[in-house]
């Protein structure tokens, strides 16, 4: 497929026990928080093992998160705040901020902290599957679909969870509106690319490739612009790999653009959009570099030696020498000295995130087993408070990119 991504890590989180000493007073409670410990040091197992698919990775979310609502719901028949919302602290670090975790001491902040790292894990699946030589159609499928779940994720977390934290996230971490927003459009973004490239392989007509290539750019954009106001310590390397992409695409949208004025026998205005796209990548080609340069969170790669962007490159040279071939044979039209206002508005190919839903609460988690849960008990117990554990960095597999054969899906 011959695509790059641009990935921050992933968070990074504390060992949670889930020992409520005194509190769980019945064997099935007890069941619950044994439950809840190895369904999480499961789930946080599969961020980091290169075998995990997205179905293991969905059994796993639901194991952990069917349990973890019994914590959340309200479970005594009222709508009051269920009594163990608030007994357990968790810490997690922000994929922005190195290694300083934020703590608080609420399930849905656990809740909303492992499904971003779902999400997270989702963007990077979809990364290193578009990173393989010779990816089949159905691989592409996956990559598209990944990367529309991530964003269905993330925009769950914003419009349902977040809302319920007790303590706002502070700015620039994970949940905070700006940065999930980045997320989200970036997941579009980067479906709209095999959407592109699914397009050019089918050989659609250039008009749709160029109104996708336009949104995809626009999509890019936006994502820039949302992180604008972040710190630059943390944001600048994910804003040139935005930025990049947004000039990348600019490039294709006035390529294809030129290919559809030519077949329009508009030779002057097509060589006029071609020169546009040189301008457009070459600025592309110039924000590669400071990408390599800029120091920050993220995957370190050099994307303009990638086979997608140097092949851009070849188009954009052969077609604007045949439509100047053209011009001085055939057509003697005057080249504008205006670059020609993109209006391209794509009807079909956009992509929208996959609505994301949380799985039914366990079976395990019945009113009955919730009354066995005494609070008072616990606080005399000072065993029970939280123990203060360490946040140690996720090692994450160190894939190098393949070789890039060229190959498209087929």
């Amino acid at each position: 497929m011959a695509h790059w991504f641009h990935r921050n890590p992933l968070k990074a989180t504390a060992p949670v026990s889930f020992n409520f000493y005194g509190v769980a007073g019945s064997p099935a409670a007890n069941k619950i928080c044994n439950d809840l410990r190895t369904t999480r040091a499961r789930l946080l197992e599969m961020f980091t093992d290169v075998t995990c698919n997205p179905e293991i990775m969905k059994n796993a979310t639901d194991a952990y998160f069917s349990l973890l609502q019994g914590f959340i719901l309200p479970l005594d028949g009222t709508t009051q705040e269920n009594k163990m919302r608030f007994i357990q602290n968790f810490k997690w670090t922000d994929t922005l901020q190195g290694n300083v975790p934020s703590a608080q001491q609420d399930a849905i902040f656990e809740l909303v902290s492992m499904a971003f790292n779902v999400a997270i894990w989702y963007t990077k699946f979809a990364s290193r599957l578009a990173g393989k030589e010779n990816i089949t159609e159905a691989e592409a499928k996956d990559v598209h679909r990944s990367l529309k779940v991530a964003a269905g994720i993330f925009k769950n977390l914003k419009e349902v969870h977040n809302p319920r934290l007790i303590t706002p996230a502070e700015k620039g971490r994970d949940l905070e509106p700006r940065v999930i927003d980045a997320y989200i459009i970036q997941c579009q973004a980067e479906a709209q690319e095999v959407t592109i490239a699914r397009a050019i392989e089918l050989k659609h007509n250039a008009t749709l490739v160029a109104a996708l290539a336009f949104e995809t750019a626009n999509f890019y954009q936006k994502a820039d612009h949302t992180l604008n106001t972040l710190e630059p310590e943390c944001s600048s390397k994910w804003r040139k790999y935005l930025q990049l992409k947004q000039h990348f695409y600019m490039a294709y949208a006035y390529c294809y653009n030129g290919q559809t004025l030519l077949a329009s026998d508009k030779c002057g205005e097509a060589i006029r959009s071609l020169q546009e796209a040189e301008k457009c990548y070459s600025r592309a080609e110039a924000l590669c570099k400071e990408y390599r340069q800029t120091k920050g969170p993220g995957t370190t790669a050099k994307p303009s030696e990638q086979l997608f962007f140097l092949k851009l490159g070849s188009v954009i040279k052969n077609t604007l020498e045949k439509c100047q071939r053209e011009n001085g044979f055939i057509y003697f039209h005057k080249v504008p000295a205006e670059a020609p206002q993109l209006e391209l508005k794509a009807n079909y190919g956009l992509a929208e995130p996959v609505p994301f839903e949380l799985p039914p609460l366990s079976e395990q988690c019945t009113a009955e087993v919730y009354a066995t849960f005494d609070l008072t008990k616990g606080v005399k117990n000072d065993k029970a408070k939280p123990k203060e554990e360490e946040v140690k960095p996720v090692k994450e597999p160190d894939l190098k990119p393949q070789k890039d054969t060229g190959c498209i899906i087929s």
